[in-house]
């Protein structure tokens, strides 16, 4: 089916669309409402654990301080600048397709991430988008009837950058795999 629609923003599109979102974020006007959960309402375990380790091993690495609300709005604000990427995408798809549209549309963006990796370029997919769909409809052409589900950096990455240091953690197969003969 091919459910998903892409919107290719690179100059005066991405920084009008970068400086529309980056206002309604700075300013918390409640435009940043995602159309589609895309967290659980009650973290549990072993899933939040894991999500903090990640943010709190990055925000380690950038000396952002637990309740530093300044630099913690910094780094998320970068979101909203593709991370300096000269290319930023928005993935939307139809909002009347199911759960077998959105996990095709996992493979879809898997499948950019490995293109661009082949082709010496990095990624970031970006769920901070969604929740400034009425900014980003204000911005770009998309209808009602589309449902933000992602943005997406595309560029090169600074190898210098303590950001790109960052390794997370992974947790081995036999955690998540039953072998069953």
């Amino acid at each position: 089916m091919q459910p998903w629609r892409v919107y290719v923003t690179t100059g005066n599109s991405r920084q009008a669309l970068s400086d529309a979102v980056c206002e309604a974020f700075d300013s918390q006007k409640g435009q940043y409402d995602s159309e589609k959960r895309y967290y659980p309402e009650n973290w549990f375990e072993p899933y939040i654990s894991r999500r903090r380790k990640v943010g709190w091993d990055l925000y380690g690495l950038l000396k952002i301080e637990k309740g530093d609300r300044q630099k913690t709005h910094e780094q998320h604000r970068r979101n909203f600048l593709f991370f300096g990427a000269p290319a930023g995408m928005i993935f939307t798809i139809h909002r009347q397709l199911a759960t077998g549209s959105w996990l095709d549309y996992g493979m879809f963006l898997q499948n950019i991430m490995l293109l661009a990796r082949e082709a010496g370029l990095h990624t970031c997919p970006q769920a901070a988008w969604a929740d400034y769909h009425k900014v980003i409809r204000s911005v770009l052409p998309d209808s009602d009837d589309e449902i933000v589900v992602c943005g997406m950096a595309i560029g090169y990455a600074d190898p210098g950058a303590t950001v790109n240091t960052l390794v997370t953690e992974r947790v081995g197969a036999k955690q998540f795999t039953l072998f069953l003969d």
